[in-house]
């Protein structure tokens, strides 16, 4: 996830692949004018959205947001009202998963993901231009 400002138009790209590292399948979306953690809980959301909805059974997220991943390990508090309710259903959801893991990488780790957040916000920010 990312913005373009924060808070700043932005949006989520995720990439998830089988065990095998092929490609199953790519996200991502744009958020309107949200902040730079807002987006990188809606890409975590989707993910976990289609692990459920995929029947996954085991799952590693790699995450270039230190502070959700941190969040989500139970290091972290989640103060901001905003992102508690998004926290808190990305919890319910990993939860369905048998086997469920996340873990921060530098952002060099996740170029497919980011290339996927950039093309939602270009995207977005052709469609919602004023005029």
């Amino acid at each position: 996830g990312g913005s373009r400002g924060n808070s700043g138009a932005s949006g989520y790209g995720a990439v998830i692949e089988d065990a095998k590292g092929r490609v199953v399948a790519e996200l991502n979306g744009f958020l309107g004018i949200r902040t730079n953690n807002y987006a990188e809980y809606s890409g975590l959301l989707a993910v976990l959205k289609w692990a459920n909805e995929n029947g996954t059974k085991s799952l590693r997220v790699v995450s270039d947001s230190e502070l959700m991943v941190k969040q989500m390990q139970g290091k972290y508090k989640v103060a901001s009202p905003i992102l508690r309710p998004l926290f808190e259903e990305a919890r319910k959801l990993s939860r369905n998963i048998p086997s469920f893991e996340i873990r921060h990488t530098l952002r060099g780790g996740n170029k497919q993901a980011d290339r996927l957040a950039n093309e939602a916000m270009d995207k977005g920010m052709r469609q919602h231009r004023p005029g």
